[in-house]
């Protein structure tokens, strides 16, 4: 619902239709009285000849309690109301949500913006319901954009440069958040990807050296004193490492020794080599430690070879371990790096439809996996329901949802405290919360986080339109809702998406 006043152009219009839309004058339509027009706020300043061309072209309607116009249809008339009370409302979701109610007379709304053409949408951009018997001057979308034009030629060229000015600006920024958001998430990215590779590249270098001192051991030990019984022992022993070590890596292991009880076990292991002669013991114990071997392994050993070619074969089963160990790190890194470009490509949705069944925890890990970065010291809690159903969405652009909600509660926890993302079900939508234990929205601007351009961050560290973007992707995409809630230590975004609606397309 919209008020405004404006004063008349010398001007007068033509009558010429401008607009698309075309208005069918209803059966009961009642002329209009030029003396009650000149009471109304919007038309005071027009003279005799002017408000005797809008009752010329326009009438007056009543109406019993309904729907006058409706969100989304054609707006053909512009409605002036006379007497009587009026609401509008915005669709959210499936829900028809009330944004405004008033009886003031000369309150205006329905095709004002018929004056843009085809620059701008000619649908009524909410829905007017009438709440008790009321009159409205009404005048067709046509002769609405005549009169603007024609009366007002300054006012119209001022206002379409606002509007396309605003237009052209959110969608630069828009842009400008995105590539923000992107280039954050590709430091992030690189950052990731180098750690793996690098240690990939390290484990791979020291795995060369290892393997030539195993080419070594193994020419010491095919001309040294060995029989074929002591061979076949020291490889068995070999085999027993190396199952070793895989056992203490595989899932449902014990846990790990901690730091004490480590270094006790590697000193226990240094103590078995010196007394056995084996000389620099302490570069060798950690290996052994590593595998959970220990001094009464190690007894087996000295049993199967002569005290004299203790030392070598000591060697060798460590040489062993060492490659089995260095070829566990490749293996490590290059699993995290293909995670890493797994979580990119299901973040990017490359080569996926855009619209598609999908099951929005793989959104969310994605999402999660690429800010990692940024939530280095903050201890994410995922609180899933895996028994969700899949849910038709937008996949690309709900991980633009995911990454501003989750970027903006990084950002509130400074590297510290506790970020909860939960999946549930009530009735018939998927919800999705964000929750976080920063020091959350102050009172009096949690109502405008969704605003274009308004933010609380300090100067240069936003845009103001991240949450927009999230707001028109959940509500305007997805008919879905978006709301938040907070204070100090518990601030929750709450994305609603229902199982039952049929996405927009872009």
């Amino acid at each position: 619902m919209s008020a405004g006043t404006g004063g008349p152009d010398a001007v007068r219009p033509s009558g010429r239709a401008t607009a698309s839309v075309a208005a069918a004058r209803p059966a009961d339509a009642q002329p209009c009285d030029i003396d009650e027009l000149r009471t109304l706020f919007l038309f005071e300043h027009l003279d005799d000849d002017q408000l005797r061309w809008l009752c010329a072209h326009g009438h007056v309607e009543r109406r019993e309690p309904g729907v006058l116009y409706a969100e989304g249809e054609p707006a053909a008339w512009f409605y002036v109301l006379l007497e009587g009370s009026v609401a509008l409302d915005h669709r959210v979701g499936t829900d028809d949500v009330e944004i405004s109610r008033t009886s003031q007379r000369g309150v205006y709304g329905g095709a004002w913006a018929a004056y843009l053409g085809e620059r701008a949408p000619q649908t009524y951009s909410q829905t007017m319901r009438v709440l008790a018997p009321s009159r409205f001057y009404a005048l067709p979308a046509a002769d609405f954009s005549e009169l603007m034009t024609q009366w007002f030629p300054m006012a119209v060229h001022l206002l379409e440069g606002l509007f396309m000015g605003q237009r052209d600006t959110q969608l630069a920024v828009n842009q400008r958040e995105r590539l923000l958001a992107l280039g954050a998430l590709s430091a992030g990215l690189t950052h990731e990807l180098n750690n793996p590779a690098a240690a990939a590249g390290r484990a791979t270098s020291a795995l060369r050296e290892r393997v030539a001192g195993m080419r070594h051991k193994l020419a010491l030990i095919a001309s040294g004193p060995y029989d074929a019984t002591t061979l076949a022992t020291l490889v068995d022993l070999q085999e027993q490492a190396v199952e070793s070590l895989a056992k203490s890596r595989a899932p449902g292991a014990p846990p790990p020794p901690t730091a004490l009880e480590r270094t006790d076990a590697e000193d226990a292991v240094t103590d078995w080599l010196d007394a056995h002669s084996v000389r620099e013991p302490w570069d060798l114990a950690p290996t052994f430690v590593s595998a959970r071997l220990d001094g009464t392994w190690l007894d087996a050993v000295a049993d199967a070879v002569a005290p004299e070619v203790l030392e070598g074969a000591v060697r060798w089963l460590g040489y062993a371990l060492e490659t089995e160990q260095l070829m566990n790190e490749v293996e490590d890194a290059t699993t995290r790096i293909s995670t890493l470009v797994g979580a990119a490509k299901q973040y990017s949705q490359i080569g996926l439809a855009p619209d598609r069944e999908l099951d929005v925890h793989e959104l969310l890990d994605a999402t999660l996996t690429m800010l990692d970065k940024r939530l280095e010291g903050v201890t994410v809690v995922r609180a899933y329901d895996r028994t969700l159903p899949p849910v038709h969405a937008y996949g690309a652009a709900l991980n633009q949802v995911w990454t501003n909600l989750l970027d903006n509660a990084a950002q509130a926890l400074d590297g510290a405290g506790t970020l909860t993302v939960t999946t549930r079900r009530v009735d018939d939508w998927l919800e999705v919360e964000v929750a976080d234990t920063g020091p959350g929205i102050p009172p009096d601007v949690v109502g405008r986080v969704f605003e274009p351009f308004f933010t609380t961050k300090p100067v240069g560290s936003g845009t103001g339109l991240g949450l927009d973007i999230a707001w028109r992707i959940v509500v305007g995409k997805h008919h879905g809702d978006l709301t938040v809630r907070s204070q100090p230590g518990d601030t929750r975004f709450l994305v609603r998406l229902p199982y039952t609606a049929e996405v927009r397309p872009s």
